[in-house]
């Protein structure tokens, strides 16, 4: 034991790894029905646990040493300082606790220890604090908190003897560089020898896995590795062996592209995009739901184009519109439209513009949200967001944004403009409504606000079909074709790393007018949607897309899933992953229903193996050699 105020340390780091302890019981205890449950998997997880809690303490103490170190013996042994250090001491606790206490919550939205959503949120305060104190009663937690500390430092400041007597030590500027230099030699180890969450895959059960994390630590990692660089991290293969391949999958040219051509008139049918967030298949009636929450979207799919095994391409808003807009599967890292280099890119709103239609992203809350305004701005759009509803547009809101209804009514206005101008429209729309807090204008529909996501779901549904049948009375609809697509599942969670089952949403494409109802089973993927959309209009263009027409003949069923690690191709029942060890494995289904899916780990097969690095290592390289440009 150091025998001066370096002894608070040890005790401390104790503290921290009895908490975290407590945190991955609690976890535990509320995921059993999840994880893999037996004596040597519990062992694995609070072993390697109990690592990264040493880890992520001896990252966490680094200011509290560096002060320890800095402070003369004259200052710390008064009184003042007694008084600071001890508050310090019990911020510190607090911040740990408080830690817990928020991976209980983002445990239960995601199913994962704190990763790269947390680090988003990190960045984006002001609508995370507030989405917060919509969702919880933060001042009665943030008390309770605060009395834990009190009670933990107590027991400390009683229980430990040398506690006192820490400040009363008289220790020289060179003695406390030695000592203190003990305790930050082990992180800048720790961060050359670990790095990542290698350690924590104690288990094929991906609940088993997140448990052995810690949260501080995983945070950390996060955005440590926000950025990832596919030819350093993921397995590959020879350039030209995958740009030849590539060609040979979707059919581009030496210049990476290829021109699709239809015969006969094109046509100018305007176009309404909705982007619904978190609007799993497993709400929906129409894909096996019981529970009656999407009624109106239920019955639209009888009058629609309905795509029945559909499948988001990640488990970020920004992933399924970068997927729709650029139709390419997902890079590594942070999504592309979150990237500071997301200008001018292969998008359809160029080619849209070119066909001579104005279009507008249209959203209720505020677009600087996850860099949309930029992105959408910069790659063939006009941007309305909150900031450009008036005050007698503004009926409902929270954090997010304004309620949907609100949303379709600025959206009904938006397109009368573009119908007054006579130009044809394309109009991308992203909900908000069904995201936590989950609060809507009450006496819409028989579940009350801020009651949980099924509330949410519903009040979604009764929105939208508000706007269709507003729609009807305009002079437009009748030439309009409504794109009702998922951003991404609700949960995306499970007990292998990319669960299928939480990728697939619903797909359905309503024109009354224009397209006769059909059901489509084929697997396909949001990157599919823009090559779809555009045989439909009977369109002739260059493309750099990834995707194809779904309803060709030649179509090559697949899905691309991933998420800012792990990248996945599914095909022919068989799912293969990528990850960031530069290793593959391949998974069958065995089984899928709505709520549940069952695997069968497989010897990777090397077709498969061949085209998932394809797919995502050419994605790679085109974008980081910028040949996924407009021009």
């Amino acid at each position: 034991m150091f025998k001066n105020r370096f002894s608070l340390l040890p005790v401390l780091i104790s503290v921290f790894i009895l908490i975290s302890m407590c945190c991955r019981t609690a976890l535990l205890i509320s995921s059993l029905k999840q994880i893999d449950l037996n004596l040597f998997s519990l062992i694995k997880i609070y072993t390697i646990g109990l690592l990264y809690d040493f880890i992520a303490s001896s990252y966490f103490f680094i200011p509290f040493t560096i002060y320890l170190i800095l402070i003369p013996a004259k200052l710390f042994k008064s009184i003042i300082f007694k008084i600071f250090t001890s508050a310090l001491i019990l911020f510190q606790i607090y911040i740990i606790i408080f830690s817990g206490f928020s991976e209980w919550f983002f445990w239960d939205e995601f199913g994962k220890r704190f990763n790269f959503i947390a680090v988003d949120y990190l960045v984006y305060t002001h609508e995370v604090i507030h989405n917060i104190l919509e969702s919880y009663p933060i001042p009665f937690m943030l008390t309770v908190i605060f009395f834990i500390s009190l009670l933990i430092f107590f027991l400390i400041y009683k229980n430990l003897p040398f506690f006192k007597k820490s400040f009363t030590y008289n220790c020289g500027f060179f003695e406390r560089v030695k000592k203190g230099a003990v305790f930050l030699l082990l992180p800048l180890l720790f961060f050359y020898i670990f790095d990542g969450q290698s350690l924590s895959k104690v288990s094929s059960n991906q609940f088993n896995n997140e448990l052995a994390k810690n949260g501080i630590y995983s945070i950390f990692s996060a955005f440590r590795h926000n950025t990832l660089d596919y030819d350093e991290f993921y397995k590959t293969l020879n350039i030209k062996t995958v740009m030849n391949r590539l060609r040979q999958l979707i059919g581009f040219n030496e210049n990476n592209e290829k021109f699709v051509k239809n015969e006969g008139k094109e046509l100018k049918y305007n176009v309404e995009l909705i982007m619904v967030e978190s609007l799993s298949a497993e709400y929906m009636g129409a894909l096996g739901d019981k529970r009656g929450y999407t009624p109106h979207l239920d019955n639209i799919t009888k009058h629609s184009l309905f795509f029945k095994n559909f499948y988001a391409v990640g488990t970020r808003t920004v992933r399924g519109m970068e997927a729709v807009v650029l139709s390419v599967p997902p890079t590594p890292g942070r999504s592309i439209v979150k990237r500071p280099d997301c200008h001018n890119m292969f998008s359809a709103g160029f080619i849209f513009k070119e066909k001579g239609y104005e279009n507008k992203f249209i959203y209720a809350g505020y677009g600087y949200f996850d860099n949309m305004n930029d992105f959408f701005s910069h790659n063939g759009f006009k941007i309305v967001d909150r900031s450009d509803f008036n005050k007698k547009e503004k009926t409902f809101g929270n954090v997010w944004g304004l309620c949907d209804e609100d949303l379709f009514n600025k959206v009904l206005k938006e397109s009368d403009k573009s119908y007054k101008k006579g130009k044809p429209f394309f109009n991308f729309i992203m909900t908000t409504s069904n995201h936590r807090p989950y609060t809507y204008p009450n006496g819409k529909i028989d579940i009350p606000s801020h009651t949980g996501r099924s509330g949410a779901v519903k009040y979604t549904d009764y929105a939208i079909n508000k706007f269709l049948r507003d729609a009807e009375s305009k002079p437009w609809f009748k030439n309009t074709i409504f794109i009702i697509v998922a951003d991404h599942n609700a949960h995306s969670a499970g007990k292998t790393s990319l669960p299928t089952r939480r990728y697939k949403i619903p797909l359905i494409i309503y024109a009354p007018e224009i397209i006769k109802p059909k059901v489509n089973n084929k697997l396909a993927s949001q990157v599919d949607i823009m090559p779809t959309l555009f045989s439909i209009l009977n369109w002739s263009y260059k493309s750099k897309f990834y995707g194809d027409n779904i309803l060709s003949g030649k179509f090559h069923e697949r899905a691309f899933i991933g998420n800012y690690q792990k990248l996945g191709l599914f095909r022919n029942r068989n799912l293969t992953i990528l990850t960031p060890d530069k290793k593959v494995t391949e998974y069958h289904v065995v089984d899928q229903t709505l709520y549940n899916v069952k695997y069968k780990k497989i010897k990777p097969m090397k077709q498969d193996v061949i085209d998932t690095i394809t797919y995502y290592q050419s994605a790679s390289y085109m974008y980081k050699h910028k040949l996924d440009r407009w021009k």
